[in-house]
């Protein structure tokens, strides 16, 4: 699967903190292997979001995606779950 990171995201995840990015690298993996594995809870959005699915990196945090192809998936945006 191809991941591409938007600046949004880029900018997003260079300002998380050392442990959040840790567990990210973590949960992107599984994700790589199957995006819906249900240790990284992926659900989709509702209302203004409604495009978009979102995965736990932990409790707190999320990141924020869609899948533009069946093979392609595009990060829009990492953080708190605040950020929806």
């Amino acid at each position: 699967m191809k991941i591409l990171y938007l600046q949004k995201f880029d900018k997003e995840y260079g300002e998380l903190p050392l442990q959040i990015k840790d567990a990210a690298e973590k949960k992107e993996k599984i994700f790589r292997e199957n995006p819906f594995d249900s240790r990284i809870k992926t659900h989709k959005l509702h209302g203004e979001l409604s495009d978009f699915w979102a995965f736990s990196i932990n409790y707190q945090y999320r990141v924020i995606f869609d899948f533009a192809d069946k093979n392609t998936v595009r990060f829009y945006t990492v953080g708190k779950h605040d950020i929806y």
